[in-house]
């Protein structure tokens, strides 16, 4: 058992981070205050192999592997976690593009992507339906060679400034619940679709996030994924995929949490000594280092089944559910011992803490994640 990166992983990982401070540090504040999304430094992650990663190079991507795109989400995200997403998730929704989609399919809107020439969307959450992925209500109807489409999808990444988009849509409403649904590929700039930025969010404000409607959207059939009635369980299957992603997050900042908040306890003073000199600030900073190693097992592990055709997806909710709640227990703690400093701008644990708690939300909600490993054990 070899818990050591590979070279290339650990070069790999560095360079993300070099990018990151680099070009991500410098405009993260304004970004976040103004909402800013940040197609520049996209192309220029692209242009270093970090976006799309996990594309074979085959597709344009540099064949990285999830854990090697995990690794670089976990860098990013200790800079910056939203415009960390404008880069690891330029492409969300081509994961089932990537698993299900046709040769041409893959070879048309795969290279794109990781060029950073173009931007996907999942759209996927209604906005009566999130976590309960079988009551989306999108329909999807035939008419002639095409589908038309009709319905509203709510917290979409990427949403205004996506060039197309993969669209959970019912097309076999006569089918049971879970064999109604289809995964179909649809262009942003198609007729009859209506999309409007969410401003006023608590995190991660460097990413888009939009509302979208669609009315009478008319695509070729052709744009379908895979097979009609399948998109529920290829949907599952992109969930189990990307919440690895979502613990790599966790992974990273609350990595940032603790790495900023030992720097500051060493320097700060209280009653005439450090403030790392305290037991009770030593017991923070160690519940924060336990978790963090133990969430890194997870995480790695998760990633490394996948790149080697042994996928455990319970494991993979495991990262997702403990990455959460490890990030909001750091961001907390970082705020607490950076006492007042903490909630001000001035110092980055204030939006590190209003980042963190979309990691309980977003691709599956740590409840979710309690009902997937709950009966994952039970059907031992």
């Amino acid at each position: 058992m070899d818990f050591e990166l590979t070279q290339e992983m650990k070069m790999l990982k560095e360079m993300a981070y070099k990018f990151a401070v680099a070009e991500v540090g410098p405009v993260s504040q304004e970004c976040d205050e103004h909402e800013k999304y940040t197609p520049e430094i996209r192309k220029k992650a692209a242009a270093n192999g970090l976006v799309g990663a996990w594309i074979p190079e085959a597709y344009g991507g540099s064949g990285a592997g999830i854990l090697g795109n995990t690794i670089i989400t976990e860098e990013v995200s200790k800079v910056d976690m939203g415009i960390g997403l404008n880069i690891v998730a330029s492409g969300f929704g081509c994961e089932s593009i990537l698993n299900y989609g046709s040769e041409e399919q893959k070879k048309m809107y795969l290279p794109p992507i990781c060029s950073g020439e173009k931007v996907c969307a999942g759209a996927y959450t209604e906005p009566n339906a999130g976590t309960d992925v079988s009551g989306y209500k999108a329909r999807a109807v035939k008419d002639g060679s095409d589908y038309v489409i009709n319905g509203n999808k709510m917290f979409i990444t990427n949403g205004t400034i996506c060039d197309f988009m993969v669209a959970q849509c019912i097309t076999n409403p006569e089918e049971k619940k879970h064999n109604s649904f289809s995964l179909i590929i649809v262009p942003a700039d198609a007729p009859g679709i209506t999309r409007n930025k969410i401003h006023g969010k608590m995190g991660i404000r460097a990413s888009d996030t939009a509302e979208i409607a669609f009315e009478d959207v008319r695509v070729p059939q052709s744009n379908l994924v895979g097979k009609e009635g399948q998109g529920f369980r290829q949907l599952m299957h992109f969930f189990d995929i990307t919440r690895i992603m979502v613990s790599g997050q966790a992974l990273g900042i609350s990595e940032a949490c603790l790495e900023t908040t030992i720097k500051y306890v060493k320097e700060r003073t209280a009653f005439g000594a450090p403030l790392g000199s305290f037991q009770i600030t030593q017991m923070k900073l160690t519940e924060m280092a336990i978790r963090i190693e133990a969430l890194r097992g997870l995480v790695y592990k998760a990633a490394w089944l996948i790149d080697q055709g042994k996928p455990d997806y319970t494991l993979a909710a495991m990262a997702k559910f403990y990455g959460g709640q490890t990030a909001v227990f750091c961001a907390n703690y970082a705020v607490e011992l950076h006492g007042g400093y903490g909630y001000i701008e001035e110092y980055p644990v204030q939006k590190w803490y209003r980042d963190a708690k979309i990691l309980e939300l977003y691709e599956g909600t740590k409840e979710a994640e309690i009902m997937t490993i709950g009966r994952a054990l039970q059907a031992r």
